[in-house]
């Protein structure tokens, strides 16, 4: 039996917020028209959606947000939608809208609600990377990890004309949930000397003899990168000031990495696979995620695209004590 044809799309934003979101639904919104079909916005993610909080959009209603950060359709995080009886509401209120196809911009938690949507309520659904982690499969990049890597090296380096005047050690925090891939690259560019991520067994002690031994030599200052998902910068800062006797302090960057003007990475990004999103559904492709790879529009099922790992890691740590 053929897929009833698409005529209204609807886009959500969903989970943690993300420089390039907005571009994202620029993109699936005139996209959807360029095509004929009606487009809406659904407010607050899937929390929005079982609220029935949906709005018609129009050209107009995207005018001037590609180089905005954050999202103009808000986000949240529902604990309804998780079960059964939330999706069964979203999927009332998609029918009652007249929607016919669903695109969901977030991380894996959205992925794994949009691939519920397709596969047990038998809803179309097409998911877009919208994530500052970069820890979701079938993509290189993940709309807002660009601009999150950038925003952190600008404090980063104003942190080490600090800790060069001073002559202090610095733990810095950065987000990336359970994944490293924010923290390893931010450390790379800013040249720290350690980073301490989920995915690997860090050697504290090692650290530490390293630290007493540069100082020895009269090295002073010492850049270490925690992800979120690993430590805290307090703890790891207090356990390196108790070990070596040199002062340590802690920097959390928290959330100032989500916001931000997009890098044009982002924004280019975000557009490309709002585009893909908007054809897959016009297609009668359902229940998949769009990425990019090797710079070509990828396309796998949601349910897989949750499963990323990031495999450069030793090399990376390598280079990174190389280098230091």
């Amino acid at each position: 039996m053929a897929n009833a044809p698409i005529r209204k799309i609807a886009v959500l934003t969903s989970g943690g917020d993300g420089p390039g979101m907005n571009a994202a639904i620029r993109s699936v919104v005139r996209c959807s028209l360029h095509y004929g079909l009606e487009v809406c916005g659904v407010m607050r993610g899937y929390q929005g959606l079982i609220d029935d909080d949906v709005v018609e959009m129009n050209h107009r209603s995207v005018s001037n947000i590609i180089n905005h950060g954050g999202t103009i359709l808000k986000t949240a995080r529902s604990k309804e939608f998780a079960t059964d009886e939330g999706k069964q509401k979203a999927v009332d209120v998609l029918r009652k809208h007249n929607v016919d196809g669903l695109v969901v911009i977030g991380g894996d938690g959205s992925y794994q609600g949009a691939s519920r949507l397709y596969h047990k309520f038998g809803f179309p659904t097409v998911g877009l990377p919208g994530t500052i982690d970069n820890d979701l499969h079938g993509t290189d990049q993940t709309i807002g990890c660009s601009t999150a890597i950038n925003t952190a090296l600008e404090s980063i380096d104003k942190v080490r004309d600090t800790a060069q005047s001073m002559e202090r050690i610095f733990v810095i925090e950065v987000m990336g949930n359970k994944s490293g891939y924010i923290a390893m690259e931010v450390a790379l560019a800013a040249g720290a000397e350690d980073v301490i991520i989920p995915e690997r067994t860090f050697d504290f002690g090692g650290m530490y003899k390293e630290i007493i031994e540069g100082n020895r030599k009269g090295k002073v200052t010492w850049i270490v990168l925690v992800a979120e998902g690993a430590g805290k910068a307090q703890d790891v800062a207090d356990t390196i000031t108790k070990a070596t006797g040199l002062e340590t302090r802690c920097v959390v960057l928290g959330h100032v990495q989500r916001g931000g003007t997009p890098s044009g990475q982002d924004r280019i990004l975000a557009t490309r696979l709002g585009a893909a999103a908007v054809d897959l559904l016009l297609n009668g492709i359902y229940g998949k995620a769009v990425g990019v790879v090797q710079d070509e529009i990828n396309v796998i099922d949601l349910a897989e695209a949750t499963k990323r790992q990031f495999t450069h890691l030793d090399d990376y740590y390598q280079l990174l004590k190389i280098l230091t």
